[in-house]
């Protein structure tokens, strides 16, 4: 299996909060990786890490084969080939939901509608909205808007994909369709990282968990290890309190 990313003491601090405390992490290609962990643990940081939103302290972040946390990189181009989506949705109120996923393939990539018709078309009808793409966002539910902003990423065409607590901001009975588009994703091969509290999804489709505390990945391994016979008393006591 070919590892697209790889972490090597990853060191990040917002002043004098030290948030993540060397983190080390393969991610081979078409793996679904799940980060759990309480709030404050570091999950979100390092997502936002990778993407090169928050640049990082000390340590290596190399996807094929180029540390791109090396000072003075261009982010641009590998955030188009390494996608975030957030817990809010980010969409514009005022584009339809097929305006939204069309603006940033026009702008980055120079990409004319007629160009990206086809192929929005077909990402809003693989996801079951296909009728709703002249819908503007204050007229879809919100798993409808997170779904759209899912398609967004994918509209990029990005090799790795990064979640962080999509489905958090939902209403309970959202939360499935959401989760049923990662399940497909992962299916089709899609390298993805997510930053999770849905633990019965991440003990049915993760290849990896890993649980962060306190900014380090306290243990990783696979999911029956993790929530079945973890190693650690940390882990066994943040487990005991969700299941």
């Amino acid at each position: 299996m070919r590892t697209m990313l790889r972490l090597a003491g990853v060191q990040k601090s917002f002043g004098t909060h030290h948030v993540l405390r060397g983190i080390d992490l393969d991610v081979d290609a078409g793996e679904m990786v799940c980060l759990i962990g309480a709030s404050g643990s570091g999950k979100s940081t390092l997502l936002r890490a990778i993407n090169l939103l928050d640049p990082i302290d000390d340590g290596e972040i190399v996807f094929d084969g180029v540390d791109i946390a090396e000072p003075g990189l261009d982010p641009q181009p590998i955030r188009q080939r390494i996608g975030l989506v957030f817990q809010s949705f980010n969409l514009f109120p005022h584009m339809s939901a097929e305006a939204n996923v069309m603006l940033a393939p026009g702008r980055v990539k120079g990409l004319r509608k007629a160009q990206l018709k086809a192929p929005v078309t077909e990402l809003f009808q693989r996801f079951g909205l296909g009728d709703r793409m002249g819908h503007y966002p204050d007229q879809l539910s919100g798993g409808q808007q997170q779904r759209v902003a899912i398609i967004r990423a994918l509209a990029m065409q990005p090799e790795i994909l990064l979640f962080d607590e999509i489905t958090s901001a939902l209403d309970p009975e959202l939360v499935a369709e959401v989760l049923d588009v990662l399940r497909r994703l992962r299916e089709e091969g899609m390298t993805m990282i997510l930053a999770t509290h849905e633990m019965g999804f991440a003990r049915e489709l993760a290849d990896k968990v890993c649980f962060l505390d306190g900014g380090r990945i306290i243990e990783a391994g696979p999911p029956a290890q993790i929530f079945d016979n973890p190693q650690e008393q940390r882990t066994r006591q943040f487990l005991s309190q969700l299941l």
